[in-house]
């Protein structure tokens, strides 16, 4: 077949698949808020909610981010110094009090992690931000700091335009069921089983 054969091919193929995808996007007329998911084992769920975050930003909206597990004493990220030199449009709160594994005290996980909470539910009530980042929301609810029932209660009351990014592994079912978007990250490989450490602009 000669290259004018295959670009007419290609041609036609791709005015084929345009008109097919413009009639699907004709039908797609409802906007709202969304409840977002990132889960699994793999990386990057931080990362994607992030990235979002960022678009919020792009757009000249407000974003509100709540880490629930990584500790203000032991977690300085690049990615809350980027977002908070965005001034008034970010407010990132770090209210964990670290892995549990580090506090070794349940007490105090719980503790922190019903304040982030309830701070979170402020938030989510006010309807001042465009986008909700519950960063790591999911480890505490596996671990029944948080209530399940409480959050979906909250989430479906949410503002009609509030966006909700819920992070973390091991997302409930019933928090999955009542998403709008849910993404489950699949670890393929990591460095770090190959003896390598968290690097910075990779891990943090």
């Amino acid at each position: 077949m000669s290259d004018d054969d295959l670009n007419r091919r290609h041609t036609e193929k791709m005015k084929a698949r345009k008109a097919a995808r413009d009639r699907m996007m004709a039908g797609k007329t409802v906007e709202k808020g969304l409840v977002i998911v990132h889960t699994g084992p793999g990386k990057g769920k931080t990362t994607a909610a992030i990235g979002m975050a960022l678009r919020i930003v792009g757009h000249g909206g407000r974003v509100g981010v709540i880490q629930f597990i990584k500790g203000s004493g032991n977690w300085d990220t690049a990615e809350r110094r980027a977002l908070e030199s965005f001034g008034e449009q970010v407010e990132f709160r770090i209210m964990g009090e670290g892995f549990t594994w580090e506090t070794q005290d349940r007490s105090r996980d719980v503790a922190a992690c019903r304040a982030a909470w309830d701070l979170a539910k402020s938030w989510i009530a006010e309807g001042d931000f465009d986008m909700v980042v519950l960063d790591e929301l999911n480890i505490a609810l596996r671990y029944d700091y948080i209530a399940v029932a409480d959050v979906l209660d909250t989430l479906a009351a949410k503002p009609d335009d509030l966006h909700v990014v819920v992070t973390g592994r091991n997302a409930p079912e019933a928090l999955i069921e009542a998403a709008d978007l849910v993404t489950e990250m699949t670890m393929v490989k990591h460095p770090f089983r190959a003896g390598v450490k968290a690097q910075a602009g990779v891990e943090f």
